[in-house]
């Protein structure tokens, strides 16, 4: 054995006896938004982030097709070099619109964009307080920045405003950084009362609200706009590969910060500017979006649905209020054992395993899209009503900390 190749021998073998070891698993298509074909089978999609079913929508194909063709298919540059079209200008100015802000900037992808952003806000000196469940993309960044990291307990702002009295001595910037849906328990951040105790502290809010635009708040402008929250009391990040249906990411943010991230952000700085296909598709999307109060309204009742399923089989939901239905059944090998039963019955729902979730917390995640008909929702409950009762002797609810 090439001893230069001992590290990765050793860890897969340790992940492959712990049963944490991932692979790829390759679709043969998408044969809508709500059903793929996967191994020679026809599966209803329940791991999609499409949560409007949008992706396959074809207004935002021919979108896409109309910029390909007055742009190409890349960008060929930077965003400060020649990457930057007039439709990235106008999608920007549409999406600030949308947030009822100053400005937006958009990046290819929310990694980029979290770990960019928290970078460009905070470094040596300063603080950064995060929702020990906040996305990795945003840990990544707040340890990029060289800032000093603080947890707060998940969703507990009661403990976020004991750190930050605690540091008021503190000298530095300081950032605080929370999702607003989270996207393996589906729950959402206490976010008005959030935004107000960074005020009275002199912190700066960023918000992430990839999984909550399109499905929450005043024609899908997420949970912030829901709680009344403006541009003056939050930085609000959005992804554009979720309810968007198609790809990259944006910051909706005062004229001032979109000026300054253009000049320090280094994942804008040094990326290839999103194509301007994306954006034309996106440009659709938004309009869509806007309209979308029947879907949201669907697909928000069809989750508490499955929540009411899975609850009275005795597998807990957490605290879901979303189209995120976690099913937490804890030990690793349940939930490959729960999401194998579940593909045999035509349903694709990954098992949720560490380090994604915590140690013993290990679950199928339920991500629904409106794009789900009736006679597909039933067949769901169905399939997952079957599973549950052949695992009847298995599940039982257990109760996970923070």
């Amino acid at each position: 054995m090439d001893e230069r190749w001992e590290f990765v021998d050793t860890f897969l073998k340790k992940q492959t006896e712990h049963g944490l070891r991932r692979s790829l698993r390759p679709l043969s298509s998408f044969e809508s938004a709500a059903r793929i074909s996967c191994q020679g089978r026809l599966l209803l999609n329940l791991a999609s982030n499409d949560y409007l079913g949008l992706k396959n929508d074809p207004r935002l194909v021919e979108a896409a097709r109309k910029a390909a063709r007055k742009w190409g298919v890349g960008s060929g540059a930077s965003r400060l070099v020649s990457g930057t079209t007039e439709l990235h200008a106008a999608v920007e100015q549409k999406l600030a619109r949308f947030h009822r802000t100053e400005s937006a900037l958009t990046f290819s992808s929310g990694y980029a964009a979290g770990v960019g952003v928290i970078q460009a806000l905070a470094g040596r000196g300063d603080r950064i307080y995060l929702d020990r469940h906040c996305h990795a993309c945003l840990y990544d960044g707040a340890r990029v920045s060289g800032a000093r990291i603080e947890r707060f307990r998940h969703n507990d702002k009661d403990h976020l405003e004991s750190l930050l009295t605690r540091h008021s001595a503190h000298r530095g910037k300081t950032l605080v950084v929370a999702d607003t849906v989270f996207s393996m328990d589906g729950d959402r951040a206490p976010l008005k009362q959030i935004a107000e105790i960074c005020r009275k502290h002199g912190a700066l809010f960023l918000a992430d609200e990839a999984h909550a635009v399109g499905v929450l708040g005043p024609h899908g402008r997420g949970l912030a706009a829901e709680c009344g929250l403006g541009g003056e009391d939050v930085v609000i990040m959005g992804t554009l590969g979720k309810a968007f249906g198609v790809a990259g990411a944006y910051i909706a943010c005062p004229e001032k910060l979109r000026d300054y991230l253009i000049n320090t952000c280094r994942s804008f700085i040094y990326s290839t500017a999103p194509p301007p296909l994306l954006l034309g598709a996106v440009e659709k999307s938004l309009e869509i979006i806007e309209t979308a109060h029947e879907q949201r309204k669907r697909l928000l009742a069809m989750a508490e649905r499955l929540r009411d399923l899975l609850n009275k089989r005795g597998v807990d939901t957490l605290q879901s209020s979303t189209q995120i239905v976690p099913a937490v059944v804890g030990e690793v090998e349940r939930s490959v054992d729960l999401s194998e039963k579940l593909f045999r019955q035509g349903i694709f729902a990954p098992a949720i395993r560490p380090p994604t979730v915590a140690q013993d917390t290990s679950r199928v995640r339920f991500s629904l899209t409106a794009a789900l008909s009736d006679e597909d929702f039933d067949s769901l409950l169905e399939g997952v009503g079957k599973v549950l009762e052949a695992m009847k002797n298995v599940f039982e609810k257990k109760t996970v900390r923070s």
